[in-house]
C-alpha cells in the first residue's frame, strides 16, 4: 500500500507539473468567437464563417485557392489548432507566407501545413505554395499518415523557429524541414479549388487556433524524425521537370576558373553548403578571380542564391565566352548584376539609367523600380530564363527585366553601351555560366539549372 500511495503521489505531481506549464505557456488565440477583424480573405471567393470559435470555410465553383490571412506577420512561432475536413477536399494552413503585387499578382506563397484526407494521407507535411512544391511529404513516415482521422476533428502542432519548421499530427511527429526561404509571414487558412460541381460547398473547420510568439524557443518539443535540409538539394517538382544541381555544395566540380584548367586555389571558400568569394579591396578579378562551369548552355533556366555584404558588387554572368578578353578584368558575357545599390556608386554609373543596379542587365537594361531586396545578410534568389533567345531576369520570385537577344533593340542598346567594341557581344549560341569576383565578399548557395539543351 505504501509503494502505492508513493506511484499515486508521482502520477498527481507529474500531472499538476504539466498542468501548470499548461497554465503558464503565453498561448494567443488567432480568432475569437465572432469576429474575423485581424483578418482579410485573399485569392479565391470561398465562403468563410467564425461562430461559437469554430472557423469554417466552404468550397465554391471556379474558385482559385482562398486563403483567410492574418493581418499580423509572424517569424518565430508556436502554432498549434484542431480541424475537421470533408473527406473529399484537399486543404491546408500556410505559415510564413505572403502576398505582393509583384509575385504572380498578388499570388498567396509560403509554407503550407497540408491537411489531406486522401488515401495518400499526407496530412501534417510541408508544401511550399505556388513555388517549389513539396518539401517534406510523408511517404516515408507511415507513423505520421496512420496518425489522420477521417470525418473527426484532429490536432496539428507547428513550431517554427529561425530556420527549422517541425510539425506533429495528434501528437505523432510529422515533419522536420530546415529551409530559410521564408523567415517571417502570415498564418491563413485555406479552402482548396475545386474540381467542379459535385465538389460545391464541401466544408473544412478549424477551433482553438492558438500561437506562442513570446520566447517560443523555450516551450519546444523533442521530435524523434529525421530532418531535411534543403540546402544544395532538389524537390521532388524539381527532379522531375529535369533541374540539376549545378554546384553539389561541397567540391569544385563542374566549376573552373575563367582563365584556369582548374578551380582557383585561393580568393574562394567553400563551407557548411555555402560558396563564397572572399573580400580583397574592391578590385575586378585581381584574387582568384571569376568562376565559370565546365559546361556550356545554349536555352537554360538558372536558379540560385545570392548574399551580400556592404557595398558589395558582384555578378552572375551567363552566354560566357571565356576566350574572348584575355587581357585585365572580368570575362565577357551577360550579367545579372549583384549589387549593394545604396552603398556602391557603380549605382549611379552606366550609359542607361539604372543599367548597373541590383538585377539588372548590367549596363544594357535597367531592373524595375519595384523589385524586392531583401536586406544586407539575407538570402536573396536569382532567376535567369533564357529560351529562344527570350531572357528574363527574376528577383526573389518577381520578374524584373525581359529582352530579346540579337534583336534591333538590343543592338542598339548595346552599342550606347561599354560593350560596343565586342562583335555581337551577348549573342553567342552558347556559353558557359559565371559567378565574379570583384573584389567584394558576396556568397552562393542553391545553384540549380534546367537545360533545354536535347
Amino acid at each position: 500500500m505504501k509503494h502505492l500511495a508513493v506511484i499515486i503521489l508521482g502520477v498527481l505531481l507529474i500531472s499538476c507539473s504539466q498542468d501548470e506549464k499548461k497554465e503558464t505557456e503565453p498561448w494567443q488565440y488567432l480568432f475569437a468567437d465572432s469576429t474575423l477583424e485581424n483578418f482579410h480573405q485573399l485569392g479565391g471567393e470561398a465562403q468563410y464563417q467564425l461562430k461559437d470559435g469554430i472557423l469554417t470555410g466552404t468550397t465554391v465553383v471556379d474558385s482559385p485557392n482562398t486563403f483567410m490571412a492574418t493581418d499580423s506577420l509572424y517569424d518565430d512561432f508556436i502554432l498549434e489548432y484542431d480541424f475537421k475536413v470533408d473527406s473529399t477536399i484537399n486543404s491546408g494552413v500556410q505559415i510564413r507566407s505572403q502576398s505582393r503585387p509583384e509575385f504572380k499578382n498578388g499570388k498567396v506563397h509560403g509554407y503550407q501545413v497540408e491537411i489531406d484526407p486522401s488515401n495518400r494521407s499526407w496530412t501534417a507535411g510541408i508544401f511550399d505554395e505556388a513555388r517549389r512544391g513539396w518539401l517534406y511529404p510523408l511517404e516515408n513516415n507511415p507513423k505520421a499518415q496512420k496518425a489522420f482521422k477521417q470525418n473527426d476533428w484532429n490536432h496539428v502542432r507547428v513550431e517554427a523557429i529561425a530556420d527549422t519548421i517541425k510539425t506533429w499530427l495528434n501528437d505523432v511527429p510529422a515533419s522536420y524541414l530546415i529551409d530559410d526561404m521564408d523567415t517571417e509571414g502570415f498564418i491563413a487558412f485555406q479552402v482548396h479549388s475545386i474540381k467542379g460541381e459535385e465538389q460545391a460547398g464541401r466544408k473544412i473547420m478549424w477551433k482553438d487556433a492558438r500561437i506562442i510568439t513570446d520566447n517560443p524557443s523555450k516551450y519546444t518539443q523533442p521530435i524523434s524524425i529525421e530532418p531535411n535540409n534543403t540546402l544544395n538539394t532538389l524537390t521532388k517538382r524539381e527532379s522531375d521537370e529535369g533541374w540539376e544541381l549545378l554546384w553539389d555544395g561541397r567540391s569544385s566540380s563542374g566549376w573552373r576558373g575563367a582563365r584556369l584548367d582548374e578551380f582557383p586555389d585561393n580568393g574562394w571558400v567553400m563551407d557548411e553548403g555555402i560558396l563564397t568569394v572572399l573580400e580583397t579591396g574592391g578590385g575586378e578579378s585581381e584574387s582568384g578571380g571569376d568562376i565559370v562551369t565546365v559546361e556550356t548552355f545554349g536555352d537554360f533556366e538558372l536558379m540560385l542564391d545570392f548574399k551580400i555584404t556592404e557595398g558589395a558588387n558582384s555578378g552572375i554572368k551567363y552566354y560566357v565566352d571565356t576566350d574572348l578578353n584575355k587581357g585585365p578584368g572580368s570575362s565577357i558575357g551577360l550579367e545579372f548584376q549583384i549589387l549593394d545599390d545604396a552603398r556602391h556608386p557603380d549605382a549611379k554609373l552606366g550609359n542607361h539609367d539604372g543599367s548597373r543596379t541590383m538585377a539588372s542587365l548590367y549596363d544594357l537594361i535597367a531592373a524595375d523600380s519595384s523589385k524586392v531586396v531583401k536586406p544586407i545578410g539575407q538570402w536573396n534568389t536569382a532567376q535567369i530564363i533564357s529560351k529562344d533567345n527570350k531572357v528574363q531576369h527574376i528577383l526573389n520570385g518577381s520578374k524584373v527585366l525581359e529582352y530579346q537577344r540579337g534583336s534591333d533593340a538590343y543592338r542598339q542598346l548595346v552599342n550606347e553601351s561599354k560593350y560596343k567594341d565586342w562583335p555581337r557581344f551577348g549573342e553567342v549560341e552558347r556559353g558557359h555560366i559565371l559567378l565574379q569576383d570583384h573584389g567584394n565578399r558576396v556568397s552562393f548557395r542553391n545553384i540549380k539549372i534546367k537545360s533545354e539543351d536535347e
